[in-house]
């Protein structure tokens, strides 16, 4: 009896502290972890055949046109001519839903530490013959990578104060962080940059107004295009690993009373080859080359909100920019006697706006707020064909080699989406229609400048896709 007097208060005690030390942990995780994410389900209707990946939610341009037979032919054949491009495709699938944690509020001494850690589902479904549908998405990463910032920095006119922040990961490539305003996948991609790799960033907040950004990069899963060994086109991180040189942006941002502009550049080079060849005697010996590419890719980027209203602007000059999903690569210029070869970027224009209105709506007694959303979206890219004129062993007026992910025949491409999104609370309900139209060459008659100027033609393709999306 008397044990139980003293055991009953120790007890009492030891349970007090362990409820004590679980609801610190909890207060702990909640104020330094902040879980996201969202359950995304696409519906999509395309009248033609498209290039498009993620489960050809992805989607970048319609395909050429595919006849099974010359003009003139159905008359002796019996069959009709039939564009085999030209047909219909529907799908829906809740691919990209993601989950993320951010990590905050770390500091030691005067420096902040945080970090983010992001995944979705991505490929594994595909309508296409040759990406046949598996029935399985792949788990992947897209964000992870820590923080480092130092705020209240004194700057040398005595007055202002800097931030400077530090990133160490993969995220955002620079020139693709302002996405426009579209429920798509592709988030207005070709007509914009749309890239995240791993990199070093630095921002430094010079004031109030000025934002100066630089940032060292790597290829991971956005990667630069090149020659495989049996001499097609390939994307892979080869070409910048075997460079030894990391990809370098530099930026310059100003932002005050609701406008924001951005201006800066991407150099990347790499080495398409790394094993030449040489004739000698009749005998090919293979040999170590030294190629290499070097390109600059300068964009601005232009920004304005106020209340329910925005626009946004973004124009980029890009040189061999299809590591940031442009339509874009590079081809040869000149083959040396050394097994050495040279090469010149295909060039491009790309250009997109984006414009927003709409805010709360209907009644609010339920304590959901609504608001209804309009978007309008257009987007253009022109190929400005290669800098320099490209090699032409042959002696035809068309390239031999000529690397490009995409139709190497296309000049140019417009899109036009208009788009609602309604969102109830968390819950969001959108519908897009998405117009893109490219103007085609004739395969096959690139000059030697990547530029196929005969028999053009368009080719249009139109998406309606709705989007149910509920955030968390």
């Amino acid at each position: 009896m008397l044990c139980s007097l003293f055991l009953v208060p120790a007890m009492a005690q030891e349970a007090s502290s362990k409820q004590t030390k679980k609801e610190a942990v909890k207060s702990h995780l909640k104020q330094h972890f902040k879980p996201y994410g969202f359950v995304r389900n696409y519906f999509v209707f395309d009248s033609r055949e498209s290039m498009s990946g993620t489960g050809d939610l992805y989607n970048y341009q319609p395909y050429d046109e595919a006849w099974n037979q010359a003009e003139g032919e159905q008359y002796m054949t019996g069959v009709a001519r039939q564009d085999l491009n030209a047909v219909s495709t529907f799908r829906f699938l809740s691919l990209t839903t993601r989950v993320g944690v951010n990590i905050v509020g770390y500091k030691w001494r005067n420096t902040e530490f945080g970090a983010k850690i992001e995944a979705d589902f991505y490929t594994g479904l595909s309508t296409k013959v040759y990406h046949p549908v598996s029935g399985v998405a792949q788990f992947r990463l897209r964000q992870a990578y820590l923080t480092l910032g130092w705020d209240s920095l004194p700057m040398l006119n005595g007055k202002d104060y800097a931030r400077v922040d530090l990133t160490i990961g993969q995220t955002w490539h620079p020139m693709a962080a302002d996405l426009c305003d579209v429920i798509s996948l592709a988030s207005g991609a070709p007509f914009g940059p749309f890239n995240r790799s791993p990199q070093v960033k630095m921002d430094a907040r010079l004031g109030k107004y000025v934002t100066l950004t630089g940032s060292l990069l790597w290829q991971m899963q956005y990667c630069s295009v090149g020659p495989s060994t049996t001499g097609a086109s390939i994307q892979a991180a080869d070409f910048i690993m075997y460079s030894k040189t990391p990809e370098a942006y530099l930026g310059l941002s100003v932002h005050t009373n609701g406008f924001l502009l951005r201006a800066g550049a991407d150099v990347l080079s790499i080495k398409p080859r790394q094993i030449g060849s040489v004739t000698v005697g009749g005998n090919t010996i293979s040999v170590s080359v030294k190629d290499r590419i070097t390109t600059a890719s300068p964009f601005l980027y232009l920004q304005y909100k106020k209340g329910e209203f925005s626009i946004k602007a973004k124009t980029i000059f890009s040189e061999a920019g299809e590591h940031m999903n442009l339509n874009s690569g590079y081809g040869v210029k000149a083959k040396n006697a050394d097994g050495s070869w040279e090469y010149t970027p295909l060039r491009a224009s790309s250009s997109w706006l984006s414009i927003v209105y709409g805010g709360k709506i209907g009644a609010q007694e339920d304590k959901h707020s609504q608001k209804l959303q309009g978007i309008l979206f257009a987007g253009y890219i022109e190929n400005l064909g290669t800098k320099e004129a490209l090699y032409d062993g042959n002696h035809d007026g068309h390239p031999d080699d000529l690397y490009t992910p995409r139709a190497n025949n296309m000049n140019r491409m417009w899109r036009l989406s208009p788009t609602l999104l309604y969102t109830i609370g968390k819950f969001q309900l959108g519908l897009e229609y998405e117009i893109t139209s490219v103007q085609y060459g004739q395969a096959g008659t690139t000059n030697l400048y990547g530029i196929a100027k005969t028999n053009l033609h368009w080719v249009t393709n139109h998406r309606v896709q709705l989007m149910t999306k509920y955030n968390f």
